[in-house]
């Protein structure tokens, strides 16, 4: 029953107070009305504010209360809000115990939020039925529990939850929760696509992290967040949202000009280095934007397109915007990775093989390894798709090791089918990623030791841009690879910027001439002079060549003419399965005249 509802019940005092007016409290033992030696002795026990409550007519009659309940009573008294301002939580406990006595309910349990001497303070509360004494009516008995030192630590913690430790920043958690209440409260003046999500990612921090150490490395997440800050407006939200990333909400009344210029301040922001003990450090950032389409934008989803944007961004440098199908191909990707590391885990990826042709004898000189993968799921996996899905996932690693130890056993099976060793190579691609995080001579050596077959059988081919990028981590690995007398060929030869001096000093075997060089090479000179540089180039190095793509008998003939010593290529036969492949170099061994 409100105030205002029953004016007559809580009379002209409680209409301008804003709660009901009751009867003296009495203390306990206090005058002929004080409650029973039973009751007496229960609020004296309770540790906490008690009272036990009556009703006389339409007032609420405190019959006892404790000494706590008198210092809660003028707090509570003091800090009683006017009905226009209260909120759930703030209202007089009176009002509670005055509907129960009506509603004659079992119980009661609320939350009491005000205002006390001390600052705010929050009471559980509860109203229970106790039976009265020599036939007097059941009354209630009304309790509150201090819970302002709980209430107090639940909000630290869950301030420290939202919050980023190092920069004071909101955490992911915290920007999504804060820009949602940013945008439910102006959600009545933003028109469409009223604000935007600017995703910032710093570019090769982990170099600085491993190079100058962890320490540095915060200070400068410190600094690139306060420089952030400074040139944001008003209202905007900056958060840091994983290690090096970090997210600001913008309203943005006009669109991308607006988020334009967000970008251009901070980016001048970064024109200047940033100090760092004794470096001067120059940091460059990547950003990416995704602007609201409606009012009911999930704002976690906005979020995931501005970080797909600053993916994008960081290859090509300038700040890019969301597009539908950024995130499509986000989502595929992630969707691909999780299927290929369970196709790996499960042993659902096949390898095919495809010959490699003798040119000057016709004779089959080995066969070049091909990953492939038939999803029970996705169907049909191209190595284009999930070659560089597992190079980014790590995933490489693994499937380079497997590919590795099958092709070493493919080649021991077919020994054991045929009786003796075959006179042929087993061609296996190593990814760049490969080279870098692994080990890639003992995955070699366990590969051939666990097949039984020897080294010089095995030909490890890497691309020219993974040769040159690190030479004197190439030189060791190769070292390495030719001491257990592993043949290694440069793949995709001409297509890259090969540093000859570097080639000369490598010990590599054999370049692999690029497709791109072979086909239509009849009847276009520059190709066919592009083809004979290079196979002088490898006789002057002391390297034999292969040539890739090879589709017409006249492209064989006329690379054969040229002292090219090894073709693969449709013409010859596309890559096969094992069983085909080994009836492939049967039937080829036996109707070549050596």
């Amino acid at each position: 029953m409100t105030v205002r509802a029953k004016r007559d019940v809580h009379g002209t005092t409680a209409a301008t107070s804003g709660r009901p007016t009751h009867r003296r409290a009495r203390r306990i033992g206090e005058g002929a009305g004080a409650p029973a030696g039973g009751f007496s002795a229960l609020l004296r026990a309770l540790p906490y504010p008690a009272a036990l409550l009556g009703l006389s007519g339409d007032l609420i009659d405190i019959v006892g209360i404790n000494d706590e309940f008198s210092r809660f009573d003028e707090d509570v008294s003091v800090a009683v809000l006017p009905l226009e301002r209260r909120t759930a939580k703030h209202f007089d406990w009176r009002e509670r115990a005055l509907a129960m006595f009506t509603s004659r309910r079992a119980s009661d349990r609320f939350e009491l939020e005000f205002q006390g001497h001390l600052g705010a303070r929050v009471f559980s509360c509860s109203l229970t039925w106790v039976e009265g004494e020599d036939g007097q009516e059941s009354m209630l008995l009304f309790t509150a529990t201090d819970r302002t030192s709980e209430r107090k630590a639940e909000s630290t913690l869950r301030k420290e939850l939202l919050t980023d430790s190092l920069t004071s920043l909101p955490n992911r958690i915290g920007f999504v929760e804060e820009i949602e209440l940013l945008v439910e409260e102006r959600k009545d003046t933003l028109g469409k696509a009223g604000y935007a999500i600017i995703a910032l990612d710093l570019i090769r921090f982990s170099r600085i992290n491993e190079s100058l150490g962890a320490m540095a490395g915060d200070e400068l997440i410190i600094t690139v967040a306060r420089r952030v800050k400074s040139v944001l407006r008003a209202g905007d939200v900056l958060a840091r949202i994983g290690g090096n990333e970090f997210a600001i909400f913008a309203h943005v009344g006009h669109g991308l000009s607006e988020v334009l210029q967000i970008a251009d301040r901070v980016r001048k922001a970064f024109e200047s280095p940033i100090r760092l003990s004794t470096y001067l450090i120059n940091v460059e950032v990547a950003l990416g934007c995704a602007l609201a389409q409606d009012d009911d934008e999930d704002l976690e989803n906005l979020l995931r397109q501005a970080q797909a944007a600053v993916k994008r961004a960081k290859k090509s440098g300038t700040l890019e915007v969301y597009r539908a199908h950024v995130l499509r191909e986000a989502l595929k990707r992630f969707t691909l990775e999780n299927r290929l590391r369970e196709a790996i885990e499960h042993g659902e990826m096949s390898m095919v093989f495809q010959p490699l042709i003798n040119l000057q004898t016709g004779a089959v000189k080995g066969f070049e390894a091909l990953a492939r993968w038939e999803d029970s799921v996705l169907g049909s996996v191209s190595p284009v798709d999930f070659i560089p899905v597992a190079e980014e996932s790590g995933l490489i690693v693994p499937l380079g090791r497997w590919a590795m130890c099958e092709c070493a056993q493919t080649l021991a099976d077919w020994d054991r089918r045929f009786g003796e060793a075959l006179p042929i190579t087993m061609n296996v691609n190593l990814s760049p990623v490969q080279m870098v995080r692994d080990n890639v001579p003992r995955a070699v050596e366990e590969a051939l030791r666990y097949a039984g077959i020897d080294g010089n059988r095995l030909c490890i081919e890497l691309t020219e841009s993974a040769l040159i990028a690190d030479p004197d981590k190439t030189r060791q690995l190769l070292a390495a690879l030719q001491a257990m007398n592993v043949t290694v060929a440069m793949d995709d030869f001409g297509t890259g910027f090969s540093n000859l001096a570097s080639l000369q000093s490598l010990p590599i075997d054999l370049l692999k001439i690029d497709r791109s060089f072979v086909t239509d090479m009849i009847g276009d000179e520059d190709k066919i002079a592009i083809i004979r540089a290079i196979i002088s180039l490898a006789g002057a190095l002391g390297m034999q060549t292969t040539a890739e793509g090879i589709e017409k008998p006249e492209m064989a003939e006329a690379l054969a003419r040229l002292g090219c010593h090894y073709g693969q290529g449709y013409f010859f036969a596309k890559p096969l399965p094992t069983l085909e492949a080994y009836r492939y170099w049967l039937d080829r061994s036996a109707d070549t005249i050596i």
